[in-house]
């Protein structure tokens, strides 16, 4: 039936292949405790701003470049993958999976005892710059959210729709994967000061079970991204 194989179709079979994948992104306990650290610097409101810039430029440049990788040859006339889109994902998921089992086993068996990164100590004292580039790093750089938005991307230059609609596709994956960011930020923003206690409980529950919440994710999306490689290379 290929009166059904139009843009438009593909356009919604790839936002949905995408939208959990922003999801998984969005749900980042590590970088959500880092941005609320920044929030409670003297200059919150500022450094708040660069640090969600720095995760939106990071997410977005990362998947234009696996976008510009993919290019026209990620799917063929009747918009199927090609067979390196299914190794790829293939590969990210084992990878996902593999890092799950390893987190599981490492997580703290009395939540109370967790502890962050000691670099985290620090990020009081970052300069603006210094707060851009590490929420580079951690949305360009994680070993969650990275994979993640390379299978997205991957997905996106595999569906075979129009470069105008693969850009606005990954628009809205980026917009989706920063809402567990935007949403602290949004609420100190409109609260101010009235907002640190209640960031303050949300850092604490994030610092304690971001372990247990990550390596959760990393199986769960890594056997979605398994199934997503097997399909491709048997379709």
């Amino acid at each position: 039936m290929q009166f059904f194989d139009v843009p438009e179709a593909r356009m919604g079979n790839v936002l949905g292949d995408v939208l959990g994948l922003a999801a998984a992104v969005a749900i980042s306990p590590l970088p959500i405790v880092a941005l609320i650290i920044v929030l409670a610097t003297p200059h919150g409101r500022l450094n708040g701003l660069v640090f969600a810039t720095g995760w939106v430029v990071g997410l977005s440049a990362l998947g234009a470049v696996m976008l510009l990788i993919g290019g026209k040859g990620s799917a063929d006339s009747h918009g199927h993958p090609a067979d390196w889109v299914g190794v790829l994902k293939l590969v990210l998921g084992v990878a996902l999976a593999l890092f799950a089992v390893r987190l599981w086993r490492r997580r703290p068996t009395d939540v109370t005892q967790a502890q962050l990164p000691h670099w985290m100590a620090a990020i009081d004292r970052f300069s603006p710059v210094k707060i851009f580039l590490l929420a580079l790093l951690l949305s360009a750089g994680n070993l969650k959210n990275a994979p993640l938005t390379i299978a997205a991307a991957a997905s996106i230059s595999a569906s075979g729709v129009p470069v105008g609609q693969q850009i606005a596709a990954l628009a809205i994956f980026v917009v989706i994967a920063s809402l567990g960011l935007l949403t602290p930020l949004g609420v100190f923003l409109v609260m101010g000061d009235r907002a640190r206690n209640m960031l303050g409980n949300w850092k604490e529950w994030a610092a304690r079970h971001n372990v247990a919440i990550m390596a959760v994710l990393f199986f769960v999306f890594g056997l979605k991204l398994l199934g997503d490689g097997v399909d491709v290379l048997t379709s």
